[in-house]
């Protein structure tokens, strides 16, 4: 219908009373069409001019927004909404050259979640207006809230498994040191210090270690603090790399860094990225106890950037391999076995993912993947008046 309709306005002038007749017919059935198809929607769609004027909205955008049909006549968006910080929003960021996506506001005093978007409507390479499309995501929230708690729930019968056998492991030793203590002191009035020191030694060791379970312990359970900023990637390895590089010319390990130039600033809670990149340091460190060297690489990817950690330690059996996440599972002596599952629980905050590839005897590399924010422009044509 609509090449039908765009060559009938070509040759409009030719046409006699019932071509006419019929093109209008089309037009109406079109529109009708397209009416139709926009009050169906369950997600709201409003659609302004250069100056922020609503031309066009649909049934579920006046419910969501608050908007009645008298109140969007010759009137901005921003002027007819009731919420201050989204009328702002709007107010920013309409008819603007670029896209903003899934901007969440809390309405009726948090009992409501929408998520905003806007995008430029664009016609002969000139903004003519923008888009604003309102999800209702109150419900997807409570879903998505009931299954993080349901999933806690299992993570934390495991966890809380397994630190009861870590704990119990150090209980026991300290107490074996405690009773030797009391026989070496038992009925005098004296005690060689010489004597007692190794064991003193132990509990102490001991101490700490019932300490960093319980650290590792409450920072796998708790809800993360996330607070995503932009910030660049390069700066945050090049300032981990200063950090721990005492410690790895002490342990034999040449680190060799390869960082992208062209990295375009990431949402980032440095603080956790850090963390999570100094746990896969200290896994290589661990791998290659006798030196070796490590590679710290960023790279882009299309819309995601990586960074990888390389080392040339013993790797990873293929057996196990699946096994490496999941908490308390550890290959080492005297680990906690929640580093890596801290690992892959920062990098699923920053909506990201994590791959490990390793082969026995050469080494083992994991790739950190990450999302880049996007800031697509020009996404939408406006059709209004074509011919």
């Amino acid at each position: 219908m609509r090449k039908f309709i765009q060559k009938a306005l070509e040759r409009l002038d030719r046409l006699d009373h019932e071509q006419v007749a019929h093109l209008i017919a089309g037009l109406s059935e079109e529109n009708e069409l397209f009416a139709g198809v926009l009050e169906s929607m369950t997600d709201g769609i409003v659609v302004t001019d250069t100056g922020r004027r609503v031309i066009l909205s649909n049934r579920a955008a006046a419910r969501m927004l608050g908007l009645a049909a008298e109140d969007v006549q010759d009137r901005t968006l921003c002027e007819v909404v009731a919420d201050r910080e989204l009328a702002d929003f709007l107010d920013a960021h309409l008819a603007g050259t670029e896209k903003v996506a899934d901007r969440e506001f809390a309405l009726d005093g948090g009992r409501r979640l929408l998520s905003v978007s806007i995008l430029p409507l664009v016609r002969e390479g000139r903004v003519q207006g923008g888009l604003v499309h309102v999800e209702d995501i109150t419900e997807r929230r409570s879903r998505e809230a009931r299954l993080r708690r349901a999933e806690s729930l299992a993570s934390l019968t495991t966890l809380a498994a397994g630190v009861a056998h870590e704990i119990k492991n150090p209980l026991g030793s300290m107490g074996i040191h405690l009773q030797l203590i009391r026989r070496k002191i038992g009925g005098k009035e004296c005690v060689d210090s010489r004597d007692v020191e190794p064991h003193l030694a132990v509990i102490a060791e001991e101490v700490d270690r019932l300490n960093r379970i319980v650290v590792d312990f409450l920072f796998a359970v708790k809800p993360m603090d996330t607070r995503l900023e932009d910030a660049d990637l390069n700066a945050v390895v090049s300032d981990l790399i200063a950090f721990v590089r005492p410690e790895l010319d002490q342990a034999g390990v040449a680190v060799e860094s390869d960082l992208a130039v062209d990295l375009p600033a990431l949402k980032l809670d440095v603080r956790f990225v850090k963390q999570a990149l100094l746990n896969l340091i200290k896994n290589a460190m661990a791998a290659m106890s006798g030196g070796g060297r490590l590679g710290i690489e960023t790279r882009r990817n299309g819309d995601e950037v990586q960074v990888r950690v390389t080392d040339t330690g013993t790797g990873i059996p293929a057996e196990i391999m699946e096994k490496i996440f999941e908490p308390y599972f550890t290959t080492k002596p005297f680990g906690t076995g929640l580093g890596l599952t801290i690992v892959f629980k920062i990098v699923k905050e920053h909506f990201g993912d994590i791959a490990v590839a390793s082969r026995e005897g050469e080494g083992t590399t994991f790739t950190i993947t990450l999302p880049v924010p996007q800031k697509d422009t020009m996404l939408l044509e406006d059709r209004r008046g074509a011919r």
